[in-house]
């Protein structure tokens, strides 16, 4: 007797812990840290209106990582079919929203395009390199990597 075995790993999922939660979690941390960093130095260059395009743009750029993570968590839940083409679409989806937010309040009194765009771009990129540092690519410890034990603790 043959099985197919092409549907059996289409229809795999994962059951498990997401540690794309976890990621993103700590990437929203970090963006959380950085925050006022972002607005300040905004607001040096561009005054009151940059300062606030910035806060927005961060704003975005949060709200993305935890919309994809949640998006990939539910999905793998399903199948990892699903969750490979809702990563996919689901990035063209997000693209696009961040897009739009940006259309709808580019001709407010209160955006600096420049402020809100460089905000946007530089912490994209900014959070996921200082994320990578602290991802595990262990199958052992998936997502953020374990903090080690210092000696005073195991004694």
């Amino acid at each position: 007797m043959t099985t197919n075995t092409s549907s059996s790993v289409l229809a795999m999922r994962d059951t498990g812990p997401s540690p794309e939660a976890q990621i993103s979690r700590d990437i929203v941390k970090r963006g959380v840290m950085v925050a006022p960093l972002f607005v300040a130095v905004s607001w040096l260059a561009w005054g009151t209106n940059g300062a606030v395009s910035s806060a927005y743009g961060l704003l975005l750029v949060l709200c993305n990582f935890m919309l994809a993570a949640g998006i990939i968590a539910l999905a793998a839940r399903v199948s990892y079919a699903v969750m490979l083409g809702s990563m996919l679409f689901g990035y063209l989806v997000r693209l696009a929203i961040v897009a739009f937010a940006i259309f709808v309040v580019r001709d407010a009194a209160w955006v600096d395009l420049i402020a809100l765009g460089m905000t946007v771009v530089v912490s994209h990129i900014g959070l996921l390199f200082w994320e990578m540092r602290y991802v595990s690519a262990s199958l052992a410890f998936p997502g953020v990597r374990p903090v080690p034990l210092t000696t005073k603790e195991h004694q």
